[in-house]
């Protein structure tokens, strides 16, 4: 196993590295310290290829001028939050809206638009990135002084294990994920459409035209949201369920997760046989499959375009600060967040 350090670009005067981590099998994983971001997974095909299984950029001012997050470390809380507003302790704190009126991933200068420390720490059988940061007390109108710490671990059972940590010396909030977008064709060959997915999960949460949950949780049954026996992303594409059509056809739902470190996420490239196996200690996971891509821009050469990527974002459910039956994401003054998502690459 090996890892390789290099400059990716400078921003505000500071150097941004680029990490690529290697272990025996030929697996890559390639992050940088800005924003945490995951900029390409190279893994084998049903014939031996390795190919890019993300979706990302190749320069930095790409990444600082976009907008859709691609492998972005998101705090501190993933998701919309609507009113932009809440009360801890009789104190109401006031966050900034960078999407209407939502705060949307913990505002316009959330972790995924700062540079973070690094550190490498190897081993035989597998090799860590360590981020650290250091949040301020009232950044994005948060409280607290908040140290965050994310670490990339690639193993050789081809492996990505993510790891969150957080300690914060005032009570406040935080609910992280990763926004990477999975493309298993590799090198963005096709779209998602085809890809199958399958889900441990009985219900979804339901959302209103702002996208954001309205607190009704429903079952799964008989719709495009049942992925307890796969089905392809298409069929929510093509759904006319009101869900789907409210997010542009397709995907941008809260799914309440059955199970836990269990394989309870798959995802399968039939024609690459490129198989993706999501396990987490999170209760949901944001299912998005790139329904509002734009196509304004490219994509290493491709034309970007709804349904280029299928987003995995494990995390509690979006806007649980304003819905008391949601799990908690308030972080009491000195309590150890810790959270844990493994990303396993095979074949079917």
């Amino acid at each position: 196993m090996n890892v390789t350090k290099a400059i990716f670009g400078e921003l505000h005067g500071q150097n941004v590295h680029s990490f690529t981590l290697r272990n025996d099998h030929g697996m890559e994983v390639t992050c940088i310290d800005f924003g945490c971001m995951i900029t390409k997974i190279l893994v084998p095909d049903n014939v031996g290829m390795f190919e890019n299984v993300v979706l990302g950029f190749d320069t930095l001012d790409e990444y600082v001028n976009d907008s859709a997050f691609f492998g972005s470390m998101i705090g501190r809380v993933a998701g919309r939050i609507h009113p932009p507003t809440f009360n801890l302790d009789g104190v109401t704190y006031n966050l900034p809206t960078n999407e209407g009126e939502n705060h949307l991933h913990g505002g316009p200068t959330g972790f995924h638009h700062v540079i973070w420390d690094s550190a490498i720490e190897e081993n035989s059988d597998e090799i860590n990135i360590k981020f650290s940061h250091l949040s301020p007390d009232g950044d994005e109108g948060y409280p607290g002084k908040l140290e965050v710490i994310v670490i990339y671990c690639l193993n050789n059972k081809n492996e990505l294990v993510i790891t969150y940590q957080g300690l914060s010396d005032k009570k406040t909030l935080l609910n992280v994920t990763n926004h990477s977008y999975f493309n298993l064709s590799g090198d963005v060959k096709r779209n998602i459409l085809d890809h199958e997915l399958t889900m441990k999960s009985d219900r979804f949460l339901e959302i209103d035209t702002s996208l954001l949950p309205t607190g009704d949780f429903i079952d799964v049954e008989n719709t495009a949201f049942d992925f307890r026996e796969g089905k392809k992303v298409r069929e929510g594409a093509q759904s006319k369920h009101i869900q789907n059509q409210l997010v542009g056809g397709g995907y941008d739902h809260p799914f309440l997760l059955n199970v836990n470190n269990q394989e309870e996420i798959s995802l399968i490239d039939p024609i690459s046989g490129r198989k993706l196996i999501v396990e987490t200690d999170q209760p949901s996971v944001v299912l998005y499959t790139a329904n509002m891509l734009e196509s304004n821009f490219e994509i290493r050469g491709v034309l970007s375009q709804k349904y280029l990527g299928v987003c995995l974002e494990t995390q509690c459910p979006p806007n649980a600060i304003h819905h008391q039956d949601f799990p908690s994401i308030v972080l009491n003054t000195n309590e150890r967040y810790q959270s844990r998502t493994s990303f396993k690459f095979t074949l079917v």
